[in-house]
């Protein structure tokens, strides 16, 4: 079976499971279950083929949990970052949940032991909480235990039934791709709530080749609003040629997506030790002060939403936002996020940032914060992007690319709304589309109705407007009439009018008389 047959199919099955076992519980709230399901079975398998080793002798779901000396285990967990005993792995309980009348106790025990296994060493923040939004006990599952434990047995029984073959040997990211599915599905079906963890792949695999653009090697790479962290894996997807040297980083102020961020790192397979998401409001209290600058920062910060601003005085010295002079405006925090990237940025490094687009045309604040960063030259490319992308917005995003090391002081726009391929919820960008857009990135050269750059004078002559509409002519897709061959074609009309009103007149007179 091919890649692209593993997926579909693997695709179809997990939906298939979502909609049977779901039942009365809204999806929103059962994605949970779904998601943290194919998490215990994900890590279970990969700690098993740990532990094996590729020696087939050992089949570790078959050894007796007192076999396991403090010794193999305080290595594994050095090493993987938790421990899971063999009685614990998803395929014993999977395979027993039909009967286990303590299903939903057991599940939950276990799920504290995985995460306390990690307490002392260095992955315990990595570990701590994974499981918090799993609740075992929550009524969403059902009034009574029995109830409960028969929907979280079919849940288990579902994943176990995903045809993901030997661990090793999978063609494809099953378990990532399976897990990204799941979550972008459900934000398409959230409205709103969906485009605030998640940034659909075709757009975040645009916004990691803007930020690692021409880049052989990245020192780290960081999202400051990480949602579910798909940017950050788009990024190492596209990268895998490479290395990232010192991993991925990420801070995310929802507690549910923050868990949903480092689940997803474990299920692509990046390591403990490789990764460092951050839960906590970005803007008020910034992680990884001391981990910059990030050589490539990518990130869809939400759009317009309040912050304390001018209302908390001591922002204003804040070593982010003093540069600029002004707080980004209260009631739109963009900017806000756009300067803390800035600051986090290395001098040979990339930002590409989503963002909404008024903040590159209003007045105030918005404009002297623009000024700011035209006048110092750290803006490099404005792309304008096709209405229809994200989930629960069909407005028009731009993505803003800023970068430290430019050599002359145009600024690139890129009007690529017109590059899109319908779909039934969404437009979508092809790689076609994607490649188109980062041609004109790379050359910078200019291309009618689609890319231009302008020079400083002309934008600090117009308000510091970043707006691509300000600079690039719209082309005119209306037909072109040639009005003398029209002259023509009326000419000729109005003659054979003319005759059939004197054939219709002759015949008239002929009855008259």
């Amino acid at each position: 079976m091919t890649s692209t047959q593993q997926r579909a199919e693997l695709q179809r099955q997990i939906w298939q499971i979502a909609n049977d076992v779901r039942g009365s519980v809204d999806g929103w709230d059962f994605k949970q279950y779904v998601l943290g399901t194919l998490f215990y079975r994900f890590i279970s398998e990969n700690f098993a083929t740990y532990i094996e080793g590729g020696d087939e002798s050992i089949h570790y779901a078959s050894i007796l949990d007192d076999v396991i000396t403090p010794e193999i285990k305080e290595d594994a967990i050095k090493t993987k970052g938790y421990f899971i005993y063999p009685s614990q792995l998803f395929a014993n309980i999977a395979a027993n949940a039909n009967t286990n009348a303590n299903l939903n106790t057991d599940l939950a025990a276990i799920f504290s032991a995985i995460e306390s296994s990690a307490n002392g060493f260095p992955s315990e923040q990595d570990i701590k909480g994974l499981f918090a939004d799993f609740d075992t006990t929550s009524n969403r599952l059902g009034n009574t235990v029995t109830d409960k434990n028969t929907r979280l047995a079919a849940v288990l029984k579902g994943v176990a039934g995903l045809r993901f073959g030997e661990f090793q040997e999978n063609q494809i990211d099953l378990f990532g791709d399976a897990y990204e599915f799941l979550i972008s599905n459900y934000a398409a079906n959230a409205g709103k709530s969906g485009g605030e963890f998640f940034t659909p792949q075709h757009v975040s695999k645009l916004i990691a080749q803007l930020a690692m653009h021409k880049q052989t090697t990245v020192n780290k790479i960081y999202d400051p609003a990480a949602g579910s962290g798909s940017l950050l894996l788009q990024a190492k997807k596209h990268f895998d040629a490479h290395i990232i040297e010192d991993g991925f980083f990420g801070q995310e102020i929802n507690h549910t997506t923050y868990n949903l961020a480092r689940m997803n790192m474990f299920l692509h397979n990046i390591n403990y030790d490789k990764f460092n998401i951050a839960l906590g409001n970005t803007l008020l209290d910034p992680h990884f002060g001391d981990e910059k600058p990030f050589d490539a920062i990518v990130s869809n910060p939400p759009y317009s939403v309040t912050w304390i601003g001018s209302d908390d005085p001591t922002l204003i010295n804040d070593e982010r936002f003093a540069p600029a002079g002004v707080l980004a405006p209260k009631s739109k925090a963009d900017f806000a996020f756009v300067l803390h990237a800035l600051s986090y940025l290395s001098s040979k490094g990339r930002a590409a940032i989503v963002c909404f687009p008024g903040i590159f045309y209003r007045g105030g604040a918005e404009q002297k914060i623009r000024q700011y960063l035209v006048d110092n030259n750290y803006v490099e490319t404005v792309i304008s992007l096709a209405p229809n992308l994200f989930f629960g917005t069909s407005i028009s995003v731009n993505i803003l690319v800023l970068s430290k090391h430019k050599t002359d002081t145009t600024i690139q726009f890129i009007d690529a709304s017109k590059l899109f391929k319908p779909q039934s919820n969404t437009n979508v960008l092809t790689d076609e589309n994607i490649k188109q857009i980062m041609q004109a990135f790379d050359s910078k050269d200019d291309v009618a109705y689609f890319a231009k750059s302008v020079e400083y004078d002309v934008i600090a002559a117009n308000d510091y407007s970043l707006s691509a509409s300000s600079y690039m002519e719209a082309e005119d897709t209306r037909e072109v009439i040639d009005i003398t061959k029209l002259n023509a074609e009326l000419k000729t009309t109005v003659a054979k009018i003319n005759q059939l009103r004197a054939e219709i007149d002759a015949i008239v007179a002929e009855i008259e008389a």
